[in-house]
């Protein structure tokens, strides 16, 4: 089990304050997601900093645009990071990993085996770990008891409410076929 990820830290550390309270919550779904992501898509280290800098920002937007419309501003903020950090050559493929992980089919075939894991790993936690695409479930409660919920769940059924309140006609402007 991977416990410390220090790029990870180092990018959620500069967006600490705009996450606020939700900061523990974020940090250890994150932490879930590139645990079930890398069982399902172990590679080398690069592949670990991309996960890394993906489950970074795969949600930022939340808080650093105040939208649950976050896709697009998450995935722009993951391209900025890149080419400002001499890592512009992935900045596809994080982008994919961003704007795929709510999409509720497999991923085309276009895509990268580690765009199609990130998007499965999010599944395994946000279903509480009922879908496990293919890990074991043994693995998926350690994981979960090293890195609680804090209230991650909690928060995403207010701000979905809040957003159905506002938007009825559309709910969830995150998810994807």
């Amino acid at each position: 089990m991977l416990t410390r990820l220090a790029l990870f830290d180092e990018l959620i550390e500069q967006h600490a304050p705009a996450i606020g309270k939700d900061l523990t919550a974020y940090r250890n779904h994150c932490y879930r997601m590139v645990n079930f992501a890398h069982a399902l898509a172990s590679g080398d280290q690069d592949q670990l900093d991309k996960l890394s800098i993906a489950a970074a920002f795969h949600d930022i937007g939340i808080w650093t645009h105040s939208t649950f419309d976050y896709l697009p501003p998450s995935g722009q903020q993951a391209r900025n990071w890149l080419a400002r950090n001499g890592r512009a050559a992935w900045a596809d493929e994080i982008a994919d990993m961003i704007a795929e992980h709510h999409k509720i089919t497999a991923c085309a075939p276009h895509h990268t085996a580690l765009v199609e894991a990130f998007r499965q790993a999010d599944w395994i936690d946000v279903s509480f770990g009922v879908l496990r695409h293919g890990l074991p479930r043994s693995f998926i409660r350690q994981v979960q008891a090293a890195f609680p919920d804090a209230g991650f769940h909690l928060r995403l059924l207010q701000l979905s409410a809040r957003r159905a309140l506002r938007h009825p006609l559309n709910p969830l402007p995150m998810m994807r076929w």
